[in-house]
């Protein structure tokens, strides 16, 4: 008991002082945070259970869990691509956050419904599987409108030159991590103790809360988000609108995907390694034949910050498997006489952003003012020091521990690193996107951001699968190898960062955006 107060108390403080930050920023920021907030509780408090459902329910392998949880994962990031394409062009982002956050809704509470527990693989009910696996097709669907878009509303809310552009987007991710630290800590305590529909249908309601609050702060955004081009959106073809056929085709596509996900790794495999080299060619083809020498290079040090994150994922997303699996087998996870469930665990990434995030955008904007802020490539090789230093320190203590289980301390320690990692790349690197880009390519740009996030999580089922049905020692010389990877990549990354800090002419960036709107006939209000 003391555990959780304690949990909430410091989740509290965070929360509290993030607000206090929030009173120099737009009030649309409040309805995105709090939207935003809902939405990653359902989507976190399901990933919290999610292994330990597929391998304590529904008798999987480890191996197989593996499969299923790295194809699940790797699509929530490849279907962004298409929303962000779909907001640009048609829908505008406020409607494809709606529509998204309705599909979310329905995967959510279809998972909900787990069946009977079984005691063998075989008896596994194909109903309940065909459930499971539409209801996961729903969540990626969803994801893939709501996610980029609702990080571009945030950027539209700023001009590409002020200076509250980093804190603000640090200020949203403590939104997604509020949401992330009470799905984890609330439907995954739910879950592992009560019943998995619990921590599930927990996590379709928290999703409803957020679809509502997004609806409600509609007036707060002003206009930032809405399509931009009305009158394509409504014209008719075969005597349907291009919105309702844009509708009526993602739920042809939730089947897609119901398919792909029943085909296992290897149908997503292939479909990653078409669709990322297809969407990184078109992406310099239009910077190359459409854009300015300075937003084209812009433009490219984006896909090297985007390229970068593959790395940065498939360790850092070890949480929701291996390591999973690795708390609830190998530690002792005993904090004031009581045992805490291993599910539990995934809320301190989440509670540590809390906390810390509002006192990193402070630190950036404190940095910048005197003229010390480290560059975006500075800041991505600081995180994926902190990720391989995260892994090497659960190892060593391990190791230290000896045949006794690891002691709990290590596993704060690990996720401690990991998020003061993750502070360093992830909402400077959604900033970056948003900054770097041309107002008609954020949306893809945003896609192609999540979509390396998807075969960064496709690489963590491999890593993982490297663990798969071993001991513990397997799994730490596995922690290890990875751990000084990342060490040394984080260092070349601070080397090289200068380099790329210049393709971004980043003093020349108001000028620029100046001209493209004048250009395209966009205000400059």
């Amino acid at each position: 008991m003391i555990f959780y107060i304690v949990m909430i108390a410091l989740a509290a403080i965070g929360l509290g002082y993030t607000l206090v930050q929030m009173r120099n920023h737009p009030k649309g920021l409040y309805i995105l945070f709090f939207a935003e907030m809902w939405e990653r509780f359902s989507y976190y408090g399901m990933r919290a259970l999610l292994i330990l459902y597929l391998t304590k329910h529904f008798l999987f392998s480890d191996s197989q869990a593996y499969g299923i949880y790295g194809a699940y994962t790797t699509l929530v990031y490849m279907t962004p691509v298409i929303g962000g394409m779909l907001a640009d062009r048609y829908l505008g982002q406020r409607k494809a956050v709606l529509f998204g956050a309705i599909l979310l809704v329905l995967g959510h509470l279809g998972m909900a419904i787990e069946g009977e527990p079984i005691r063998d693989a075989a008896m596994r009910d194909d109903g309940i599987m065909n459930i499971f696996y539409l209801s996961l097709a729903f969540i990626i669907a969803g994801v893939g409108f709501l996610k980029p878009n609702i990080s571009t509303i945030v950027g539209e809310l700023y001009s590409k030159t002020d200076e509250r552009r980093d804190g603000a987007f640090t200020l949203f991710y403590v939104g997604i991590n509020l949401g992330a630290f009470m799905g984890a800590f609330i439907a995954g305590y739910l879950g592992e103790t009560y019943g998995w529909k619990y921590g599930f249908g927990l996590a379709g309601i928290g999703m409803l809360a957020g679809l509502v609050v997004f609806v409600w702060g509609k007036p707060l955004l002003m206009g930032a988000g809405e399509s931009p081009n009305p009158t394509l959106l409504a014209q008719k073809r075969a005597g349907v609108s291009t919105e309702w056929l844009i509708y009526i085709f993602t739920f042809i596509g939730v089947g897609v995907i119901w398919w792909l996900i029943r085909g296992g790794e290897s149908s997503v495999k292939t479909l990653l390694y078409i669709v990322m080299p297809v969407v990184y060619l078109y992406i310099i083809v239009r910077a190359v034949m459409t854009l300015e020498p300075h937003a084209r290079n812009r433009i490219l040090a984006a896909l090297f910050l985007i390229t970068v994150q593959v790395l940065f994922w498939a360790l850092f997303e070890q949480a929701g498997s291996s390591l999973n699996l690795y708390t609830d087998r190998e530690v002792d996870r005993t904090l004031f006489g009581a045992e805490v469930p291993a599910s539990v665990f995934q809320s301190l990434n989440a509670m540590y952003i809390i906390f810390l995030g509002p006192i990193f955008a402070g630190l950036w904007i404190w940095l910048a003012k005197r003229g010390a802020e480290p560059s975006a490539p500075a800041k991505f090789g600081l995180g994926v020091i902190q990720l391989g230093l995260g892994f090497l320190i659960l190892v060593w203590g391990a190791k230290t521990a000896g045949t006794n289980l690891t002691p709990v301390i290590f596993i704060f320690f690990i996720y401690l690193l990991h998020t003061t990692g993750e502070l360093c790349l992830s909402p400077v690197g959604l900033s970056a996107m948003t900054r770097l880009s041309v107002p008609n390519m954020v949306g893809l740009i945003m896609g192609a951001w999540f979509l390396a996030s998807g075969a960064g999580n496709f690489a963590a089922a491999q890593i993982a699968k490297m663990t798969a049905g071993g001991d513990e020692g397997q799994v730490l010389e596995v922690y290890s190898n990875v751990g000084w990877m990342a060490v040394a990549a984080g260092v070349g990354l601070i080397v090289l960062s200068p380099i790329i800090k210049r393709m971004m002419h980043l003093d020349t960036l108001g000028e620029d955006t100046i001209r493209y709107n004048e250009k395209h006939g966009i205000s400059n209000d």
